[in-house]
């Protein structure tokens, strides 16, 4: 049974709080007792009563993230855990791609993340401890569409690894969660073009369904805490089974 106060005590900060992800992570947080922090970009997302305090900021603008940085350590001061959670795509396969969108989809998940994440990092450094969850994706470990989304993803996959080989010493644990699909607004847009296109989904899990978001935000409180005290540069997939294996190879070639 896990404790109600694991993370009292606690101060964590949350990007995109407020999304369907980020909302979840944000109430397990708060429900186990830490100082909640939520960023996003904009202030009216970061309306959950479980936040203890709110930053907006944009990825794509460095003056902003350097602002919100500033904010965050002056008035929080150094978080004892981050969740790098933020992240959009929409160019979903190799034809949708241009010079504008690979660089707007590198520049948002990848590199203002670790402009973001690195100042906090190194102030948790500083300080001598400090776990950091980065959510990255299905995406990152096998080819699922969204390359250039994909690409940053895997990017951050490598990024945590630098940081829990390099800073390991220094009290740090960095984490990867890699989930699958979770029905949030990022699939409004797919199922106005298909309502089906969930039921569809289906038969690729080995589980039989998606999994949801409080699934993974239970992964991402598994990592932050210190139930995983030993565990970093960890990639964990939280995928209902799908990166494990081809399941339609298995029903349509092999008549399982």
């Amino acid at each position: 049974m896990v404790s109600t106060a694991e993370f009292e005590g606690k101060m964590v900060v949350v990007t995109g709080a407020g999304g369907g992800l980020g909302t979840a992570i944000v109430a397990l947080m708060s429900q186990r007792g830490a100082k909640v922090i939520g960023c996003d970009q904009s202030a009216d997302a970061l309306g959950s009563p479980h936040l203890a305090g709110r930053h907006v900021f944009d990825l794509l603008d460095q003056s902003s993230i350097e602002a919100a940085i500033a904010a965050i350590l002056d008035t929080e001061g150094v978080p004892d855990i981050l969740v790098n959670n933020a992240g959009w795509t929409r160019a979903e396969t190799i034809s949708a791609l241009d010079p504008g969108k690979i660089e707007q989809e590198l520049d948002l998940n990848l590199t203002g993340v670790m402009n973001f994440a690195d100042p906090l990092v190194k102030a948790m450094a500083g300080r001598g401890s400090g776990s950091i969850v980065f959510i990255s994706s299905v995406n990152a470990i096998a080819h699922f569409g969204n390359p250039a989304y994909a690409a940053a993803k895997a990017g951050i996959n490598a990024y945590a690894k630098a940081i829990a080989v390099e800073l390991g010493r220094s009290g740090l644990r960095a984490n990867v969660v890699c989930p699958g699909s979770i029905r949030t607004a990022a699939w409004d847009h797919r199922l106005a073009k298909d309502p089906g296109v969930l039921g569809k989904l289906q038969r690729l899990y080995p589980l039989g369904r998606i999994v949801n978001a409080s699934e993974v935000a239970e992964a991402v409180a598994f990592l932050a805490s210190d139930r995983a005290s030993g565990v970093t540069g960890v990639v964990m997939p939280v995928d209902a089974g799908l990166t494990a294996g081809c399941l339609p190879f298995i029903d349509d070639i092999l008549g399982g």
